[in-house]
């Protein structure tokens, strides 16, 4: 794992465990044994803000707020210190699903091209069909056989191949510093109709902004749904693009995340940095 991402999650993860202390910045650092200069260097350039403004936007109150009114996080408090209201950070993501006939086949005669790249938030396992990216996952324990394992299983019937230089080039245009990518970002995914509604619906949620199981089930017309909805949620075969991060528990607590609620606050802390 990407040896800064670590550092900065132990210092989430000292943080989250602290808040009621609201530790300070000499105390993180020492938490993850570096000085306070060089913590304070360091999450600034990873998150784009002080560890003391990501502090203040991780509180209970603030996600129940959000959750209440549906508003951007930078609405919520002018203490974050990021008050303009032009987005810098956004991404134009095009989800489509495979056809009746390729579902069935498994993707029959489809090329699907794979391998591991660096994030912002740890390594990351990308594969992408012609027509865009069907799988993003987080590493975790070096799973990697388990990931091509996965992807074979979903799509049985395609030509898997090996192509390291064709996904680096398609990560670092996800993550791209200057979060200006050339056109809009294609998604290919297989999954039942309900999935796949639960997916857009995941779309449609701003960077900046989050929502509960329950607003995402009224959103796809199921509003007794949510148990469905969170098992289609934790289904999502593209972490990240498609933002299940940003659905919280309506109680404002930050819920359960495939890839650890550590990597959840650390994507909200990254993308409120960027929404400004």
């Amino acid at each position: 794992m990407n040896s800064d991402y670590q550092r900065i999650a132990d210092a989430i993860g000292y943080i989250n465990a602290n808040i009621q202390q609201q530790p300070s910045l000499d105390e993180i650092a020492a938490a993850i044994n570096l000085s306070p200069f060089h913590f304070q260097r360091l999450f600034s350039r990873w998150a784009g803000v002080t560890p003391k403004k990501y502090l203040q936007i991780l509180t209970v109150d603030r996600a129940k707020a959000l959750l209440a009114e549906s508003k951007p996080l930078l609405e919520v408090s002018d203490s974050v210190g990021l008050s303009s209201s032009s987005r810098l950070y956004d991404h134009f993501v095009q989800l489509e699903a495979v056809t009746p006939g390729e579902y069935k086949s498994g993707g029959q005669g489809i090329g699907i091209q794979y391998g591991i790249a660096s994030s912002p938030f740890g390594d990351i396992f990308i594969a992408a069909t012609p027509r865009g990216i069907c799988k993003l996952s987080f590493l975790t324990d070096n799973n990697t056989d388990q990931q091509i394992a996965d992807l074979q299983q979903s799509w049985r019937g395609a030509t898997i191949e090996h192509r390291p230089k064709e996904i680096m080039k398609t990560a670092a245009g996800i993550f791209a510093a200057d979060q200006s990518p050339q056109g809009p970002l294609s998604l290919h995914v297989t999954g039942t109709n309900f999935q796949i509604a639960v997916w857009r619906a995941l779309l449609q949620i701003d960077p900046g902004c989050i929502n509960s199981y329950g607003k995402v089930a009224a959103a796809v017309g199921r509003p007794k749904a949510s148990r469905a909805v969170g098992t289609a949620i934790g289904s999502n075969p593209i972490a990240f693009l498609i933002p299940c991060h940003r659905v919280l528990q309506q109680s404002g607590k930050i819920g359960g995340y495939l890839w650890g609620e550590t990597r959840k606050h650390a994507i909200h802390a990254w993308e409120t940095a960027r929404v400004s």
